[in-house]
This record gives structure tokens, C-alpha cells and sequence, in this order.
């Protein structure tokens, strides 16, 4: 429940009141109509395509009894008693404004997680190895943007101790803004790597929107960096703390003795007074990279490392990224909730680990790589045939360079469609089958249809 009064809402969006209700009672924010319940407030946003403001009259009707709008766009007439409208230069604005002033209110620690890949598996790894010790609540799917990021503050209430917040960005000053409203207490940076070069030209340019996530910090904040990252190795400051870690001996938190199953990983976790065996349900050495950003939070949070191994058997991944399905004849690499050229190696190095008897890899577009998307294409082209990718179906704009990269035993389809009528043909007892894109190019729906495949 929105632990906030009217008054204290009307001061933290900088608003004028201009229709005063007879309900006081606040259960959650929205501002999606669809999702309206009674009690919510109802903040009216505009985009591209629609006109939040357009639909107080029907936010009304389902029970809403605040709405904030920067347009009276409204039929007085028609709407119910109790709905309270603040009037706002700008709700965007007032979304984030009313979310910082609602982090302040709340005596909660933040952790702020961004990076170029693997944000989301690493806030899961975090919520997952503090669970035991705290109630930690953590970004929803990937709430991660100005829009979706104070939307989930507006989720939290007192009983939470740690939330665990996803910042994603597509440019400059966008994390900035993100940490402005969300002041974390503690930050993590997965990596480096050319999404959204595209927008950044350059990866000092993404480091440096990366970077972002500190605007705030002071002496006594931690960031905690993957030290295995070439640019994040490299950086070093007087203004706050800093660990890194990794798989290289050079980090303050370092795995060593690792040995990778497949669907799991063992291995020693050293810092500068333990060496503690681990394990890990999940595949990959990259998850043992993002685990690792997770152990160094939780020490900072005087977590157990016996109560981070517990914790982790609370893990709750989110769906569609590297999810394994082991199925009659094949198995299944589900992976399709984003790509880039580090995420998409990954995922090859773990297909790598399962026992098959061709490996086979359906590949799309990795967007918003801008000059570098035909090099990046070409470049995961190369890395699948020197690690045992055995047939490689491509789809989507670039993917031909993918095909020259791999050679002869690539096939680049013209839609999605017609590739999804040649596997029935193409599928053999055995295979080892990893489907991977970039969101928006919907892969799960090739999932589904092998899925119900009976060879």
C-alpha cells in the first residue's frame, strides 16, 4: 500500500489541486488505465502515439481517486466523487518527483544494478543470496527505464529493508536522472560491452552513461564492478569506495577451482579472509561473474556466506534468459529476452556444456549497434564456429554478415515465418537447440512451436 497522505503527494509533485475529492485512501500508482483498481493514482502521461490525460474519465470509472495531469482534458460531469485531480507542468516530471520524494520517506536501502548485459540475472542473483537475512524486493521484469524504474518504488512499503533496482539506459543523463530519484546506497556495474552504441557512439561513452549510477554517492557509498571487464577494470576514484570482482586473481573478490555443469557450476570464492566453497544452479561462467557482484553486496550487507548458499535456493530468474528445456528428443537454450554480442557468446559457452549431438544455434538481430553491427554480427558468426556451433538459422537485418562469419552451414531466412516452417524438416534427435534475439524480435514464439515438436 502507497504509504503516503494527499498533502504529501500534492508537495512532492509540485501541484495545484484542482478538484478535491472525498477519498484519501491510496493503494498503488498507475499509469497504465488497463491496470487501474480502485483506490490508484492514476498519473496521466503522454507519449508518441496517446494522451494519457484523455482518460481520467475513465480512470474515474474504475475507481481511481487521484489523478496528476498536466492537461484538463477531462468531462467534469461524468466523474465520481471521491477522484482528487492535481494539476502538474508536466507528469513525467511528477512521476519521478513523486517517486524520490517516496525513496526519501522510506527507511529502505537501495541497490542500484546497470551494465550492458546480464543487469537483470544479476538483480536476481542479489535479491536471491540477501533474501535470507532481509525482505528485499526487486525490479519487476524489466521496469528498468525513467518511466518504469519510480513505478516500482512506488510498489515498496515500510516492511521492505533492501530494494534491488534495475537501471537501463539508451543515452546520456538517462541513468543520472534514474540515480537522482532512486540515491543509491550501493551500485553494481556488470560490464561494458557496444549496445547502444548505436546512440553513444563511442564505449568511453558508455562507460560514462554507465557511470552515472554514482552521481550521487559520497565517501561512504560502494560500487562494486566486474573487474574481468576491460573498461571496468580501469577505473578508480578518491570519491567512494570501490571492490571488484571476477574470475581473475587482480580482483578483491575473486572464483577460482571452477568447474561448469550443465545446468549448474562449483567453485571457491576468495576474498582477503575466506576461501568458501560454492555452488550454483545456474549455467555459465557469466553467472558466476554476476554472482559474484551479488557476494560482494551481501558482505557489504554482513550477510553469511552460509546464508548467501541458502538464499540462493530462493532464487526467482526471471523467464526467457537462459532457461533450459529438456525435451523427448532435444533440448532447448530459451533465451530471448535481449541480445548483444557479449550475451549471445555466453550463450554459445553454455550450449558448449550440454551433452548433444549437434549444436545448434537460431540467431537474430542484436540492435542498436549502429556502425559496429556488421562487425558484431561477423564476429559472433566466427565465435560459433570456433566453438562447436554445428549449424547456425539466422533471421533479421545483419545476419548475413553472421552467415560469412560462420560459413557454408549458416542459412539466413527472410522472416521469421519461414524459418519456423523449415525446422520440421531441419530438427534431429539429439539436438541442442539455443534461440536467441533481441526482445522485440519475439524468438519465444519459435520456442513454442518446438515445443511441440514429437520426433
Amino acid at each position: 500500500m502507497l504509504e503516503l497522505t494527499f498533502k504529501e503527494i500534492v508537495e512532492a509533485v509540485k501541484g495545484e489541486v484542482i478538484r478535491k475529492g472525498n477519498s484519501e485512501k491510496f493503494l498503488r500508482v498507475s499509469t497504465d488505465t488497463r491496470k487501474i483498481e480502485k483506490g490508484s493514482v492514476f498519473i496521466a502521461l503522454k507519449g508518441e502515439n496517446f494522451n494519457g490525460n484523455t482518460y481520467i474519465n475513465e480512470a474515474s470509472e474504475k475507481g481511481a481517486i487521484v489523478a496528476i495531469i498536466d492537461e484538463k482534458l477531462y468531462d467534469e460531469k461524468t466523474l465520481n466523487d471521491e477522484i482528487n485531480i492535481i494539476l502538474v507542468n508536466n507528469t513525467r516530471e511528477a512521476l519521478l518527483d513523486l517517486a524520490k520524494y517516496y525513496r526519501n520517506k522510506l527507511d529502505i536501502k537501495v541497490v542500484g544494478i546497470t551494465g550492458s548485459t546480464g543487469k537483470t540475472s544479476t538483480k536476481d542473483l542479489i535479491a536471491a543470496v540477501l533474501s535470507e537475512d532481509y525482505k528485499v524486493f526487486k525490479t519487476k521484469g524489466n521496469f528498468n527505464n525513467e518511466i518504469g524504474m519510480p513505478l516500482m518504488i512506488l510498489e515498496l512499503d515500510s516492511s521492505y529493508d533492501i530494494a534491488v533496482l534495475e537501471m537501463g539506459m539508451s543515452n546520456l543523463l538517462e541513468i543520472h536522472n534514474l540515480a537522482r530519484v532512486a540515491t543509491p546506497d550501493i551500485a553494481a556495474i556488470t560490464n561494458i560491452g557496444i549496445s547502444h552504441i548505436e546512440n553513444l557512439k563511442t564505449k568511453d561513452n558508455i562507460l560514462k552513461a554507465k557511470l552515472e549510477i554514482v552521481d550521487y554517492f559520497e565517501k561512504n557509498n560502494l560500487l562494486v564492478l566486474n573487474g574481468d571487464d576491460d573498461m571496468l577494470a580501469k577505473v578508480t576514484t578518491d570519491s567512494y569506495r570501490i571492490i571488484k570482482t571476477g574470475i581473475s586473481e587482480e580482483n578483491n573478490i575473486f572464483a577460482s577451482e571452477i568447474n561448469l555443469f550443465e545446468n549448474s557450476s562449483k567453485f571457491k570464492i576468495n576474498d582477503e579472509n575466506d576461501v568458501v566453497n560454492f555452488d550454483l544452479n545456474l549455467p555459465g561462467k557469466h553467472n558466476i561473474q554476476n554472482l559474484l557482484l551479488a557476494i560482494a553486496i551481501a558482505k557489504e550487507l554482513k550477510v553469511s556466506y552460509e546464508n548467501m548458499q541458502k538464499g540462493l535456493l530462493n532464487l526467482e530468474a526471471t523467464s526467457m534468459r537462459l532457461d533450459i528445456i529438456k525435451l523427448k528428443d532435444f533440448t532447448l537454450i530459451n533465451d530471448c529476452y535481449n541480445s548483444s554480442p557479449a550475451s549471445v557468446k555466453s550463450s554459445i559457452d553454455v550450449q558448449k556444456a550440454l551433452n548433444g549431438k549437434r549444436n545448434i544455434a537460431i540467431i537474430g538481430t542484436m540492435k542498436e549497434l549502429g556502425h559496429e553491427s556488421e562487425n558484431a554480427h561477423r564476429e559472433i558468426g566466427e565465435y560459433a564456429k570456433i566453438n562447436g556451433i554445428d549449424k547456425m538459422l539466422l533471421v533479421g537485418e545483419f545476419t548475413k554478415f553472421a552467415k560469412i562469419g560462420f560459413g557454408e552451414e549458416a542459412k539466413v531466412y527472410e522472416s521469421k515465418k519461414e524459418l519456423i516452417k523449415d525446422l520440421k524438416s531441419f530438427i534431429k534427435k539429439g539436438d541442442v537447440i539455443l534461440i536467441k534475439a533481441s526482445r522485440s524480435m519475439k524468438f519465444e514464439e519459435i520456442t513454442k512451436e518446438l515445443e511441440k515438436f514429437n520426433l
